[in-house]
């Protein structure tokens, strides 16, 4: 995989500096950030320091789109992570030890003396084209769906978008997963030699009710013949591989600006059902998830507020039924600094369920203050508990307390210094009784053009 890599992106730089400008036109850009921060108590025990991190890290992206005409396009983009200090070409590992981009450095990290490694990761890699009115995506792709509590993650497949008019779109979407039925050995294949397979296929209409209100219905068909319930799902479930997976999601999003005020809405219901691998019995879904939020812009700052409940699962499927809102591979949604997975996504605290959204209610009220052009400092406010309690019978997981300043230093770089602070409940620990709050601190300088 890493020879591939670095082979396709030769070809396409051989490519983009070769062909006469008048036949293509090279489009370039980026993304940069460097990341300076410490994570403290995230383990809620007194006396261990298992999950404290004090580090180092960058990220880079590359974007390279050659367009050849109006109605064809191919749009590529590299990805180079590195841990500072992380030894060159070390096999790839995760958790806090690996320390860089949420704990994982693919092919070895550049990050210490002599920097070497191969590290280039493919994020995208994709054709885009016109056919008439429809426009065709085709291959490794970004796909986000209801604001990333469905999906928001890169992955591999199709779109057709068919623009009906400047108000109606219908976008055609079809996710492959997984796929154990490449000719390669899968390590995630069952002892009867079948293979993993998950898809989505996806119908999402865009209505554009005006400039300033847009309605999303979506719905969702994930279907595996042999396969694992996509990631996880609430704590209290705790139930492994499934069979003949046919899990059905229609849901809802609103957008709309009145004025100095803006609001939004998501809605979701979950239906369908999959096999116990274990026993064959038919379990059935029925989780759901809602969520607003809004903003009143007052010039120099903002107030803003947002709130969301993913049901979760008292008894496991012994009622044979998933209460909770099953979350797939590419679930991610960002919200608290600590236990949201803020801007320093290494970890969150043990019990906190993160970017994965289910079995949660959070709430949060915050400002934004723009005292001048180049500087904004944000200041919120996270209420957080479990839908359902543990397994340690307690669903509280705190207050956190959030801060973070924005500074550009020059045209083009922005300096972020974030805090938090969790004042944690018992369902940030390990064995039900919390002794210490978790905290953060860190940095980031970041440029994009």
């Amino acid at each position: 995989m890493k020879k591939f890599t670095v082979l396709a992106l030769a070809l396409l730089l051989v490519v983009a500096f070769t062909v006469p400008a008048s036949a293509v036109e090279n489009i370039f850009g980026g993304y940069w950030r460097t990341r300076f921060f410490q994570q403290r108590n995230f383990e809620g025990d007194n006396g261990t320091e298992a999950k404290d991190i004090v580090a180092v890290d960058t990220r880079t992206r590359l974007f390279y789109t050659a367009k050849l005409n109006d109605n064809l396009k191919l749009v590529t983009a590299f990805e180079m992570d590195s841990a500072w200090g992380t030894a060159p070409n070390a096999p790839g590992v995760t958790g806090p030890t690996a320390i860089g981009t949420t704990g994982k450095v693919p092919g070895g990290s550049y990050g210490r003396t002599g920097t070497d490694a191969n590290a280039i990761e493919i994020k995208h890699l994709y054709a885009d084209f016109n056919v008439g009115p429809v426009n065709m995506i085709v291959g490794a792709q970004p796909f986000k769906l209801a604001r990333g509590f469905i999906s928001d993650e890169d992955g591999v497949g199709m779109k057709a978008i068919w623009k009906v008019n400047e108000g109606l779109y219908l976008p055609f979407i079809w996710q492959k997963m997984y796929d154990g039925n490449d000719g390669y050995p899968d390590p995630a294949g069952k002892a009867d030699g079948t293979r993993l397979d998950i898809d989505m296929y996806i119908f999402t209409p865009i209505i554009m009710l005006s400039k300033d209100i847009k309605i999303n219905p979506y719905y969702v068909f994930a279907h595996s013949q042999d396969g694992t319930l996509f990631s996880t799902v609430a704590p209290a479930f705790g139930v492994g591989t499934f069979n003949n997976i046919n899990i059905h999601m229609a849901g809802i999003d609103f957008d709309g600006k009145f004025g100095a005020a803006s609001a939004w809405f998501t809605g979701i219901m979950q239906f369908g059902s999959a096999d116990l691998a274990a026993t064959g019995v038919e379990v059935d879904a029925g989780g759901y998830l809602v969520a607003a939020g809004g903003k009143f812009d007052l010039g120099k700052a903002d107030i803003h507020g947002q709130i969301f409940y993913a049901s979760g699962d008292d008894d496991g499927v012994t009622d044979k039924k998933i209460d909770a809102f099953i979350v797939t591979a590419s679930n991610y949604y960002y919200w608290a600094e600590i236990l949201g997975h803020g801007i320093f996504d290494e970890q969150v605290p043990t019990g906190s369920i993160g970017y994965r959204s289910s079995n949660i209610l959070a709430a949060n009220v915050g400002a934004t203050f723009k005292p001048m052009d180049k500087l904004k400092i944000s200041a919120d406010l996270w209420y957080a508990k479990l839908a359902e309690d543990n397994t340690f019978g307690e669903d509280k997981l705190g207050l956190e307390t959030d801060v973070v300043v924005s500074y550009q230093l020059v045209e083009g770089l922005t300096l972020d210094v974030v805090g938090a602070y969790l004042f944690a409940g018992d369902a940030v620990s390990a064995d039900g009784k919390n002794n210490t709050d978790p905290y953060e601190f860190g940095t980031r300088l970041s440029l994009s053009f």
